[in-house]
């Protein structure tokens, strides 16, 4: 590992104008990055990091970097790109533990988080740093929302997130689990408690249906649902998932480490809608594709489909009228999500779009006073990355306001 880390640096060219921080949705300092580290100053480089990303552990781990740093360097245009993720990793998983973060004094001003997945920890993380004293409410058992939940094992090891637990502890940052804004307690109780601030990181939860005759039958589940707790469910040897995102391989992927022997993706397009990375690892996996399907019933036996028909464009211009019937022992739905509505239900005046996310303004503000909110809950599904780019944005926004107003 050791020595790899150090081959890649030294391949670094140290660009002026570095195209690989460019591609970074959170604008990561890659050739500072490496040249502390070529100095031997590592926790200087962590540090840097962490300053940056807060949750630069588990982008260096999950992220996209294909499309994103590595996708933009400039030696991955005539040969292989330096591996800036195995860097970041050998880093921020080095120094995560020890390094000591500074934190502003203690001012005394009590913000409210709800969530504890990407945007809710990096807000959480950039509020304690600023002297708050923050509070995040997770309905969940334990934190890390879509990381620990719609994530698998494989591809997000559950024990870094437990590392970030005991740094939220260590910064100061209390945890309150199993509680659900919107139940027992509401907003209005958060204001109501001194909490001078709210920031919404709740992210999204409730999947997105087909509009399909057979959704409720019981050889049906939603990807999300599924991930959440795969341990639980018998699939049967041959599984159905219609989408073809990073969720659906996601699904794939752990049906296949958990007993099924055949499992096939089913979409409408010509191809794959999640990484390039993710789809060669399903398919070495085991799983197969079959892409044109327009799906139009599930039933007993499996899903019902359409072929659809493609132009020399690759645009779709019509379908067959013959019936496709897939056989499956499940079907695992795994198309997007939106976000749960118990929120919004429960607070007046807190209004979102027609696709149910959260209104805001260009500082991340909702329709209510010092109700901010960042991640998918506004975006829509997102990577990591982004919603952590976000949540820094958004809570520059809540400084300085609360600031304004303490004044």
């Amino acid at each position: 590992m050791a020595s790899h880390v150090i081959d890649e640096i030294n391949r670094c060219l140290q660009c002026k104008n570095p195209a690989c921080r460019q591609g970074c949705p959170i604008n990561t300092p890659i050739p500072e990055m490496i040249g502390l580290l070529k100095e031997h100053r590592l926790i200087e480089a962590g540090e840097l990091l962490f300053n940056n990303n807060p949750l630069s552990l588990v982008c260096s781990v999950i992220c996209n970097h294909e499309q994103q740093c590595e996708g933009h360097c400039i030696l991955g245009r005539k040969s292989n790109a330096v591996q800036i993720s195995t860097i970041e990793h050998y880093i921020s998983d080095t120094c995560l533990d020890n390094m000591q973060i500074s934190c502003r004094p203690d001012n005394g001003i009590a913000v409210a988080v709800i969530g504890s997945g990407p945007a809710g920890l990096a807000g959480a993380i950039q509020l304690a740093r600023l002297g708050y004293r923050v509070t995040i409410f997770d309905s969940k058992d334990r934190i890390g929302g879509v990381m620990q939940y719609g994530i698998p094992e494989f591809r997000l090891p559950k024990s870094i997130l437990e590392r970030f637990k005991d740094k939220l502890q260590d910064l100061g940052v209390r945890i309150r689990l199993n509680t659900t804004i919107g139940n027992a307690l509401r907003i209005d109780n958060l204001f109501r408690d001194d909490y001078r601030a709210v920031f919404v990181g709740t992210g999204v939860w409730r999947p997105r249906t087909l509009g399909v005759k057979g959704e409720s039958r019981g050889n049906v589940l939603f990807g999300i649902d599924y991930l959440a707790n795969p341990r639980q469910h018998d699939l049967g040897q041959r599984v159905a998932i219609i989408g073809m995102g990073d969720t659906a391989m996601d699904v794939a992927r752990t049906s296949l480490r958990h007993g099924a022997q055949q499992v096939t993706l089913y979409g409408r397009g010509n191809k794959a809608g999640g990484s390039r990375e993710q789809q060669l690892y399903t398919q070495l996996d085991g799983a197969e594709f079959e892409f044109g399907k327009q799906i139009v019933e599930i039933n007993e036996q499996g899903p019902l489909f359409r072929q659809l028909l493609f132009d020399e464009n690759g645009q779709p211009c019509g379908e067959a009228a013959e019936l496709l019937q897939a056989q499956a022992d499940s079907v695992i739905i795994a198309v997007s999500q939106g976000p749960r509505r118990r929120l919004v239900d429960t607070t007046k005046g807190l209004e979102v779009d027609e696709k149910g996310f959260l209104v805001v303004d260009e500082d991340g503000q909702t329709t209510l006073p010092m109700v901010y909110a960042a991640g998918d809950v506004v975006t829509g599904p997102r990577n990591v990355v982004q919603a952590v780019a976000g949540a820094k944005k958004v809570v520059a926004a809540m400084h300085k306001k609360l600031q304004e107003q303490n004044q």
